[in-house]
């Protein structure tokens, strides 16, 4: 069964910080269109199932996914889509590191599933490395780039991807009932950006909040791209929970300036 933080009272959380190094796993969704046949919530419910299974194999604590994130790049052209700031998330990224190390927690994992976040997650994780060095150590990992195996199976209908085909099956194989499998054939929008030389909002580039071919999804290729994801995540989370620095603590203990992190 996989340890699901919120659902632990605070004596059983304290036994877990002793536990596989002081781990946590903390998913990053979204809360956005995903074009006329998935949920908004499809990047959530992606992030909290390879964490979850992962936490099974592991015994590692999940924590509550983040479910508004930065979905700035999908603007209100469809509705569905709640986006915070890009300085909003980092700081809310940064603010649960500190209460990890306020409460005792070695190590966190960022597990991300939404390319939005990249960028900002990014620019958290450094902060966070700088701010708490030899207290926390932090991480970032996005579910779709695990492996080069994962990353081909998302982008083998569209470079500039959403709600295509890997994304659909995998709903189709993890929440059948929430995919308008009706939709599906009709869903289509092809990839507009590979020969573009500025950056565009989906606004600007999917007629129907989609790029690529959900037509062609199955829950088979959904189960297998999911089964990678997962023995992926959980090889990298056995890794977090014993890796120390390359150097020893001497070598850059005193390596931060006063005031740098944030």
């Amino acid at each position: 069964m996989p340890v699901i933080f919120e659902n632990l009272a605070w004596p059983e959380i304290a036994d877990l910080r002793d536990k596989n190094g002081g781990l946590l796993l903390l998913p990053l969704g979204a809360t956005e269109q995903h074009g006329p046949h998935l949920p908004v919530a499809m990047d959530t419910l992606l992030a909290e199932a390879v964490c979850h299974a992962a936490s099974d194999a592991t015994g590692v604590p999940v924590m509550s996914a983040l479910r508004y994130t930065v979905s700035q790049g999908h603007t209100a052209k469809w509705p569905g889509t709640f986006s915070l700031r890009h300085e909003t998330f980092i700081s809310v990224l940064n603010e649960i590191a500190d209460w990890a190390v306020a409460t005792g927690w070695k190590r966190l994992l960022l597990i991300n599933s939404h390319f939005g976040n990249d960028a900002s997650a990014r620019v958290a994780v450094d902060q966070i490395r700088l701010r708490h060095l030899g207290k926390l150590q932090i991480g970032l990992h996005h579910v779709f780039q695990l492996t080069p195996e994962i990353w081909a199976a998302y982008t083998q209908d569209a470079a500039d991807l959403h709600a295509n085909r890997a994304e659909t099956s995998l709903m189709l194989h993890l929440y059948p009932d929430l995919v308008h499998q009706d939709r599906l054939a009709m869903a289509d929008d092809p990839d507009r950006t590979g020969s573009t030389v500025f950056s565009y909002p989906v606004s600007q580039t999917s007629l129907n909040g989609v790029t690529g071919f959900p037509s062609q999804s199955t829950a088979a290729e959904g189960a297998q791209l999911f089964n990678e994801m997962v023995h992926a995540l959980t090889s990298i989370v056995e890794r977090a929970a014993i890796e120390e620095p390359p150097l020893a603590e001497r070598e850059w203990i005193n390596s931060v300036p006063s005031g740098l992190g944030r």
